[in-house]
């Protein structure tokens, strides 16, 4: 099942802050797509984990983790805030540019975005935001596969990203751009459930 449109309506940030909360949304490109009414709790616990090993390896340095729901809104230009219609809440994030960020979340491309996977999303994130993060400059992208316990990684290189690299989650992946961030496996798989 993939993530079903709200309308065929194209919509912008000044829409979107008008919606109710009981049903969350992103923006594509003006599409405003649901997101899952709760994730469940083994991708709180992957994201959590990657999120604590982030932020603390950044403990006393200029970047900052974050985790979901934020708000990263993504300008096609310097259009004002109501007009942009682009707006997406990444699983796991980092942002070394403070002035990126403000009351409402993040207007700008973070460093790094990490994305579990779950089935009613792992085409979009795969497709659509893949391409989405490498048009706005998201330096690397990583992907988490749970089920097939598997990371794919993509780093921007001349403004693309190229071919993706593909790792098991064991051991531990050292962030590119943020060398300073390991994310040690082996402590992320002892938090999933086992039939996950």
């Amino acid at each position: 099942m993939g993530l079903a449109l709200k309308d065929t309506q194209h919509h912008c940030y000044g829409d979107y802050l008008t919606w109710s909360d009981d049903r969350r949304y992103e923006l594509i490109d003006g599409s405003a797509y649901a997101m899952s009414p709760a994730p469940d709790l083994a991708h709180q616990d992957v994201a959590g984990e990657i999120y604590l090993q982030a932020r603390l390896a950044l403990k006393g340095k200029p970047c900052r983790a974050f985790i979901a729901p934020v708000d990263v809104r993504l300008p096609k230009h310097n259009e004002a805030d109501q007009s942009i219609d682009t707006v997406v809440q990444p699983d796991v994030l980092v942002v070394c540019d403070n002035s990126k960020l403000d009351r409402r979340g993040i207007r700008g491309a973070p460093d790094w975005i990490v994305e579990v996977l779950s089935p009613s999303t792992a085409g979009h994130d795969q497709i659509k935001k893949r391409t989405l993060y490498e048009r706005h400059g998201v330096k690397e992208y990583w992907l988490i596969h749970p089920i097939d316990r598997v990371l794919t990684v993509y780093r921007l290189i001349d403004g693309e990203y190229g071919k993706s690299e593909i790792y098991e989650l064991n051991g531990e992946t050292q962030v590119n751009v943020l060398p300073e961030i390991v994310i040690r496996w082996d402590e992320l798989a002892e938090r999933l459930p086992v039939d996950y």
